[in-house]
């Protein structure tokens, strides 16, 4: 984690929003005491984590046994 004073933040905004971007959390200080953690929104890493998770569990999925009942019969019992 990155450790930036108050008075970074003021003067070069682009500074932080670069940290921010590559993924790293940014703490905020005024006079050594710190006052915020800024954390990326999300991350490159997070992106690509995510869809390797779903791709796994989409083909587990698919490897299992396909249902004799058809759908519309599973979402009409659903509904009741």
């Amino acid at each position: 984690m990155t450790t930036l004073s108050l008075r970074t933040l003021v003067r070069e905004p682009l500074k932080v929003k670069r940290l921010t971007r590559a993924g790293k959390p940014v703490q905020i200080t005024d006079n050594g005491e710190p006052l915020w953690v800024i954390q990326p929104a999300r991350s490159r890493a997070d992106d690509a984590r995510r869809r390797r998770e779903l791709e796994a569990e989409l083909a587990d999925v698919l490897r299992e046994p396909r249902s004799k009942m058809p759908l519309s019969r599973i979402v009409r019992e659903s509904r009741r």
